[in-house]
């Protein structure tokens, strides 16, 4: 793609931007996820998954799962991918409010 397609991108997608999507598809190296453009896909690699431990491929979110992530960098080439990351530090850094639910003991 040429400089022009991806000036569009980076201005669309910015990083640190939040933004949302669908897992589409596990690999051993991270999940791919719909993030709603035909021209771009987004992909999440095993080190943006977690802060700390081993993140797993069978610890991945469904396919289909909504995933909502940080613009963490690009993959200028053929491939066309927005990377992405799930980091509570990089969302933090986003000023991202992570919602845990509270769970109760009767």
């Amino acid at each position: 793609m040429n400089s022009q397609f991806w000036n569009q991108v980076k201005t669309k997608y910015q990083l640190g931007k939040l933004i949302y999507g669908k897992v589409e598809f596990h690999a051993p190296f991270g999940v791919f996820v719909d993030i709603g453009d035909e021209n771009v896909k987004g992909i999440i690699q095993i080190p943006d998954f977690l802060d700390s431990g081993a993140m797993t491929p069978e610890m991945y979110p469904e396919i289909g799962s909504p995933v909502g992530a940080v613009v963490v960098g690009y993959t200028e080439d053929d491939r066309n991918q927005v990377w992405l990351s799930v980091k509570p530090s990089v969302l933090q850094k986003s000023w991202v409010k992570l919602r845990v639910p509270v769970v109760s003991q009767v």
